[in-house]
């Protein structure tokens, strides 16, 4: 019964989005080298889940990369990798995208004013065009908002992409 409420959800969310002519016309103005942020999220966000498989050799690298993949969607990515792959594996990519939205709510302020304004869009990964817009729009500016709901519309599309195929290889 979860699997299609989600599907409903997000197909709700993307009618939303999709009707939002002023949206749609900011996206087109948006800077081409910004465009490369979700892109840059994404391989660094695969790059560290393959350093945690290789830490923790217990762990197949696919289940780590189907976790990294969540890219902070824990109710997408979870319940994915809960059916794929077993509760003991979703229960601990919850925790694991659930931890990623915590460090980007508490740590903004610092990753901001140690890395630039956009370190808290990147490490927000999907939740920054939601939970974390606000604190991100805070502390980076009204100017990287656009860029934030773009870089957590983009990274949010390939979650469902992204962890069922490393859930099925």
């Amino acid at each position: 019964m979860s699997f299609p409420a989600l599907m409903a959800l997000m197909f709700c969310v993307g009618i939303t989005i999709g009707n939002d002519s002023t949206m749609l016309n900011r996206f087109h103005h948006l800077d081409l080298r910004l465009m490369l942020l979700p892109l840059c999220t994404i391989i660094g966000t695969l790059g560290g889940s393959m350093a945690v498989a290789w830490l923790l050799p217990e762990r197949q690298l696919t289940s780590c990369l189907a976790i990294g993949s969540g890219f902070g969607y824990y109710s997408l990515s979870s319940i994915f990798i809960t059916e794929m792959r077993g509760a003991e594996l979703g229960t601990i990519a919850l925790l694991a995208n659930i931890m990623r939205e915590m460090v980007t709510l508490l740590g903004t302020p610092l990753l901001a004013r140690w890395f630039g304004p956009l370190a808290p869009i990147s490490v927000g990964g999907a939740t920054s065009m939601d939970t974390t817009l606000p604190i991100i729009t805070q502390t980076s500016g009204k100017e990287y908002t656009v860029v934030s709901i773009f870089h957590g519309f983009v990274t949010d599309f390939t979650v469902p992409f992204l962890v069922t195929f490393f859930c099925s290889v």
